[in-house]
């Protein structure tokens, strides 16, 4: 299933950045090029519902995984570091770099509604103006490393882990608090979804109740997006575990 990328609330970007600043990999201070500042990523934002704060340390820990080719992108593009962009807000250029390389560098959607975060159109409006630069030291890093994309530059034990993850089925409760098990199969159904016996049966929109617990149900995990985004899963009557 191929999922159009649209990018984030700002919201999103400042909490991932956040996350990004306290788990990043910290370098021996004569070989590190990259500044991240102190722990001090302005503004502190709580994200309140669940989608958002699942997007945010998804990114989080996407940018962790490409650290290093991040920040080869960075010097490589010769625009870094930025006299605009302080160290402080190097965890948010890093963040969002990811996302925008993963968009295939395509703006954003910009969502009217939200308020707007100074610290992320002020790194975004960066980005965009060295967009050919960044895109440019990208396909140098891939051309370098004989690479199709950037997920073949990863070590292969992260790319043997990611590829025992995306075959690992998707674990959801079905909450008995505000559903039965019963409605919940028939609103499956009339989401198109078929119930099959057992994991080995699970291709595309199927799924199968678990052999030892009768209240959690299997997915094929290329299906994480649409069900996070159907009625059941907003309405809390389905829970990803």
């Amino acid at each position: 299933t191929v999922v159009k990328k649209n990018g984030y609330h700002d919201s999103v970007y400042i909490s991932a950045a956040q996350i990004f600043q306290g788990i990043h990999t910290e370098k021996h201070r004569d070989k590190a090029l990259v500044r991240y500042g102190d722990d001090s990523v302005p503004p502190v934002v709580t994200l309140q519902d669940e989608h958002s704060q699942r997007a945010a340390y998804e990114l989080a820990f996407s940018a962790l995984k490409y650290q290093d080719l991040l920040e080869e992108v960075l010097l490589d593009s010769c625009v870094y570091p930025c006299p605009s962009i302080p160290d402080e807000l190097t965890s948010l250029l890093v963040v969002m770099l990811y996302d925008l390389q993963d968009r295939e560098f395509k703006p954003r959607e910009v969502f009217d509604e939200e308020e707007p975060v100074v610290e992320v159109r002020k790194v975004e409006h960066y980005l965009h103006r060295y967009m050919t630069k960044f895109a440019a030291a990208v396909a140098r890093c891939r051309i370098k490393n004989d690479a199709l994309s950037i997920e073949h530059i990863l070590p292969e034990a992260i790319q043997k882990q990611q590829q025992r993850a995306s075959a690992l089925p998707l674990c959801v409760w079905v909450n008995t608090l505000k559903i039965s098990l019963q409605d919940a199969f028939r609103d499956l159904k009339e989401e198109g979804f078929t119930r099959v016996e057992s994991v080995a049966d699970l291709d595309h929109y199927t799924y199968c109740v678990d052999q030892h617990c009768y209240d959690v149900l299997l997915f094929p995990s290329s299906l994480k997006e649409k069900l996070l985004n159907s009625d059941l899963f907003a309405d809390c009557k389905l829970l990803l575990q």
